[in-house]
């Protein structure tokens, strides 16, 4: 006889995933996002547009974009229309993981809510922590995550605006690479079917290419498309093997 597991109410569940973040992952965002908040100073904004850029556009790439553009003097509408363009590569992940967060007691409201939540770092540890939770936990859980990375990038974006111009323009690129490398090390953990290494590893196979060809607007999403479809169908030609 299957037991349902018993699921906590939403605070504990939120807690627990702020407690999730606290480590590794907020720290991986704070170093990436310091960047930003020197990006910020660099062009004459005061720090509360790069604190709110974190937490409105919540992805780096986008935020340098946008401060970028507006440095070399491009036009609202186009700088508009490039964030978004260079934001569509989260739409794979927002896809795969709103599945998880769907509940009894989770509408259309707090399912947009979540996608808003998604970037790389909370959508790498969901794909790998959600599914162990009972349906109910999940949504407070990887809001609670979420809000906290969110707030640990927030808070770097308002001390980078200070602190940039100390550190040396090795250490400040190499701040930026921590997010990729923490990725692809959760992506790795997370792996744990033949299905998830085939799709890891022809992502990695196809990026170069993939860059080239459709440039990097579009990249992780032709990626995502074709190496994840080939994976999955892989494993379901394994299976009926």
């Amino acid at each position: 006889m299957n037991v349902e597991p018993v699921s906590r109410p939403f605070w504990p569940s939120f807690v627990a995933g702020v407690g999730s973040a606290a480590g590794l992952p907020s720290l991986v965002l704070m170093a990436s996002l310091i960047g930003v908040g020197g990006l910020t100073r660099d062009i004459g904004y005061p720090m509360f547009a790069g604190v709110l850029s974190t937490i409105l556009i919540w992805a780096g790439p986008a935020q340098v974009l946008l401060f970028g553009s507006i440095a070399a003097g491009a036009s609202m509408p186009a700088i508009a229309i490039a964030v978004s363009l260079s934001s569509i590569r989260f739409f794979p992940m927002v896809v795969s993981i709103v599945p998880l967060l769907r509940g009894p007691d989770v509408g259309m409201g707090k399912l947009l809510l979540g996608a808003h939540f998604v970037a790389v770092t909370s959508w790498t540890e969901g794909r790998r922590l959600l599914p162990d939770l009972p349906v109910k936990e999940r949504f407070p859980f990887f809001i609670g995550f979420a809000s906290m990375v969110m707030a640990a990038a927030s808070f770097a974006t308002g001390v980078g605006y200070h602190l940039i111009g100390a550190l040396p323009a090795a250490l400040a690129a190499a701040l930026l690479f921590t997010t990729p490398m923490f990725f692809t090390l959760s992506l790795v953990a997370g792996s744990k079917t033949q299905a998830d290494w085939a799709a890891l590893i022809l992502g990695f196979a196809l990026a170069p290419l993939s860059t080239f060809v459709v440039g990097q607007d579009f990249d992780l999403l032709v990626v995502g498309l074709i190496g994840g479809s080939a994976a999955y169908l892989l494993h379901r030609t394994r299976r009926k093997g």
